[in-house]
């Protein structure tokens, strides 16, 4: 198997795992609007941006073998998730065939990003990936358009998620449920953000 047949593989299959990102954009498109939905993935692949640079700098595997700062990344990204979560839980329930008030542009591509850029999950994925799979000699253009591809990855599936899920007539059918949307991916950030902070700490 070739390096970027590994590269593109591996990418693809973590890209489509199920994790915050993806509830993420899911609750925007359906609660907010496609636009919002569609702004969460580009923030998204922005935040997969900061991992891939560090990498390449080096900093990743200093993240990695500290144990303080990589104990910091992983609560940082459990507090936010179970902050985000209990702002959902917290929100004003609407009426069955009202969505949430609409969320400014910068607001949507800031949850992308934030949501990703402190996924420790993102982190290992990609730390992992150069360290084991990208050789040593491979050159730092390449390593780049790894990265960017990476980028684009993730960017450009949940752009699909978010166009897919704000069709009118699904987004018509789940938004029946009103309120019980924000609380379902109220719990299901804070579930994520409790079980990612409960297994740092058992570390």
């Amino acid at each position: 198997m070739t390096e970027w047949l590994a590269v593109l593989l591996i990418t693809l299959f973590a890209v489509v795992s199920p994790g915050p990102d993806f509830a993420m954009v899911s609750r925007n498109s359906l609660v907010l609007s496609r636009r919002a939905g569609l702004l969460t993935a580009l923030g998204i692949g922005l935040g997969v941006a900061v991992h891939v640079a560090y990498t390449l700098l080096g900093l990743g595997l200093v993240i990695r073998q500290s144990l303080v700062l990589f104990t910091a990344l992983k609560l940082a990204g459990a507090a936010y998730l179970i902050w985000l979560g209990l702002r959902m839980l917290a929100a004003r329930p609407h009426a069955p065939a009202e969505a949430a008030p609409a969320a400014t542009d910068r607001a949507a591509l800031r949850t992308g990003f934030l949501t990703n850029a402190l996924n420790p999950k993102t982190s290992i994925f990609i730390v992992s990936l150069f360290m084991q799979v990208v050789q040593p000699d491979t050159p730092l253009a390449v390593q780049v358009a790894y990265g960017a591809f990476i980028m684009a990855a993730h960017a450009l599936w949940f752009a699909i998620v978010a166009l897919v899920l704000s069709q009118a007539r699904i987004r018509r059918r789940i938004l029946a449920a009103g309120a019980w949307i924000d609380r379902a991916f109220g719990l299901v950030l804070t579930g994520f953000g409790t079980a990612l902070a409960v297994a740092t700490l058992r570390d």
